[in-house]
C-alpha cells in the first residue's frame, strides 16, 4: 500500500475518484450525444429514442446486482473491484467509438434499419458502464472508514467526476459532439486503467474491518432504512432521467419552435446541441462545486439526510420554474443552476447515506441492489417517450420531473439520520 493511501491524502482521494469519473464521463457523453445523434442524424422520434435508452437500464437490472455480489466474493488480477473496473472501462471505450458509426456498422451488416444496431451499441455501452459503475463506488467504501472520511471520499468523487462532466458538455457545446465522443473514448480508457495501478484493496472485508471505528463496529444491515433510501432515491431518478433523455425535445420545440422530428439544417442542429450542452454543463458545474464546498459542511451541522431532502426539494422547485419561465435559452441556463443544487446532492450524498445502513462485508451486493433504484426508474423514464411525444407542450417533460422530485423529497423525510454524523457546536 502506498503512503498516500495509508495517510488518506488529497492525492489519494483524487486518484480514487478517477474510475468513477471515467464512468461518469461515459454517461455524460451518452447524455450529450445519444439522443442528439439519433434525432438529428437518423430522424428518430421520441418513442424510438426511448426504446434505445431502454437497453441500458434493462442490462443494469441484473448486471449491477450480479457484479456487486460477485465482486464481494472474488479476488483476481490483484483486486476485488479492479477486474470489473478494467473490463467495463475498456468495453465502454470501444462502444463510445462505435456510437457515431452506427450507420456504418448497420451498412456493414447489411441491415436496412439502424435502430437494431443503435439498441445493440447502447446496450453494450450501458452494460459496460454497469459492470464498472458498482465497483467504482464500492471500492471507495472498501478503502475508507465510515463517517466523515467516507463522505469525503464520495464528495471528492463527485467533485472530480462533476468537473469532467462539465468539460464533456462544454466540448459538445462549443466544439462538437463528435469530438466529445472520440476524446471520451480515450479518457474513459485511461481513467479506468491507470488508477488501478496505485490503489490497494483490502483482501478481506468483514463487518468489523479494522478501518471501522470501534464504536461503530459490528454493523448489521438495517433493511427497513436501506429500503427507504432506495425508494426515495428511485423517485429522484424518474425525474432526473426524464430530463436527461428528453430535454433536447423541449429545447427544439418550446425554445426554438421546431417539431421534434422536423429535419433541420446543420447549423440548427448544432444550436440544439449547443443549448443542450450548455444547459447540462451548468447543471454539472453546480453539481461538482457544491458537494465539497457547500454540502459537506452543511451535513456536519444538520445531517446528510436533511441536507439531501432540502436539495431534492430545491430541484423540484427548479423544474417548476422551468415550466413557468423556461421559454428561452437564457432562462433555461439560469434555472438549470437551481436544478443543479439537487443534482449535486443526488450524485454524492445517497451513496454515503446508504453505505452506513448495510453490512460492510457485503457492500458490493447492497450497492448493486441500491443501484436498482437508478436503473428501474431509468426504465420508467425511457418508457415515457411515446407519451411525451404525443404531448402538445413538451413542458410535460419537466412536469413529470417536478412531480417525481416532489415525491422523493417527501420520502426522504421518512429516512432516519445517523446522529453520529452531526457535529454539535
Amino acid at each position: 500500500m502506498l503512503n498516500f493511501q495509508k495517510n488518506l491524502t488529497k492525492p489519494f482521494f483524487m486518484v480514487l475518484s478517477l474510475p468513477a469519473t471515467a464512468m461518469g464521463f461515459a454517461l455524460s457523453v451518452q447524455i450529450a450525444a445519444l439522443s442528439w445523434i439519433l434525432n438529428t442524424k437518423f430522424g428518430f422520434n421520441l418513442e424510438e429514442i426511448g426504446y434505445v435508452w431502454l437497453a441500458g437500464p434493462a442490462a443494469g437490472i441484473l448486471g449491477q446486482v450480479i457484479i456487486g455480489l460477485v465482486s464481494d466474493n472474488v479476488w483476481f488480477w490483484g483486486g476485488r473491484r479492479r477486474p470489473f473496473i478494467l473490463i467495463g472501462g475498456i468495453i465502454a471505450s470501444i462502444m463510445l467509438l462505435a456510437l457515431p458509426n452506427i450507420g456504418v456498422i448497420s451498412e456493414a451488416l447489411g441491415l436496412e434499419e439502424v435502430i437494431g444496431v443503435a439498441i445493440a451499441v447502447a446496450l453494450s455501452l450501458d452494460l459496460a458502464i454497469n459492470i464498472s459503475f458498482n465497483p467504482t463506488r464500492s471500492v471507495i467504501a472498501d478503502v475508507t472508514p465510515k463517517g466523515a472520511v467516507r463522505t469525503k471520499g464520495y464528495t471528492w468523487m463527485q467533485t472530480i467526476s462533476g468537473f469532467f462532466g462539465v468539460v464533456a458538455y462544454l466540448i459538445g457545446a462549443f466544439i462538437s459532439n463528435y469530438t466529445l465522443i472520440y476524446l471520451g473514448a480515450i479518457l474513459v480508457f485511461l481513467f479506468s486503467v491507470i488508477p488501478t495501478l496505485f490503489i490497494t484493496e483490502p483482501k478481506n472485508l468483514t463487518p468489523e474491518d479494522e478501518i471501522i471505528d470501534t464504536d461503530q463496529s459490528k454493523q448489521k444491515t438495517n433493511l427497513p432504512e436501506f429500503l427507504k433510501v432506495c425508494v426515495a432515491h428511485a423517485f429522484t431518478w424518474i425525474g432526473v432521467q426524464t430530463m436527461f433523455i428528453y430535454t433536447f425535445s423541449f429545447i427544439k420545440e418550446n425554445i426554438m419552435g421546431f417539431g421534434t422530428t422536423e429535419q433541420l439544417t446543420e447549423a440548427q442542429n448544432d444550436e440544439v446541441g449547443f443549448i443542450t450542452g450548455v444547459s447540462f454543463a451548468i447543471l454539472n458545474t453546480v453539481g461538482f462545486l457544491l458537494p465539497a464546498l457547500v454540502l459537506e459542511p452543511i451535513t456536519k451541522k444538520i445531517g446528510r439526510v436533511k441536507t439531501h431532502m432540502l436539495c431534492i426539494a430545491t430541484m423540484a422547485i427548479g423544474y417548476l420554474l422551468i415550466i413557468l419561465f423556461g421559454n428561452s435559452s437564457a432562462t433555461l441556463f439560469i434555472l438549470m443552476a437551481v436544478v443543479g443544487i439537487g443534482w449535486a446532492a443526488v450524485v454524492s450524498l445517497p451513496f454515503a447515506i446508504m453505505s452506513e445502513t448495510v453490512d460492510q462485508s457485503r457492500m458490493g451486493w447492497y450497492m448493486g441492489l441500491f443501484n436498482l433504484s437508478v436503473v428501474l426508474p431509468q426504465l420508467v423514464a425511457s418508457g415515457l417517450g411515446g407519451f411525451i411525444d404525443t404531448a402538445e407542450d413538451k413542458s410535460m417533460i419537466f412536469i413529470i420531473s417536478a412531480i417525481s422530485l416532489g415525491i422523493s423529497a417527501v420520502l426522504w423525510l421518512l429516512v432516519k439520520e445517523n446522529k453520529n454524523n452531526i457535529q454539535h457546536s
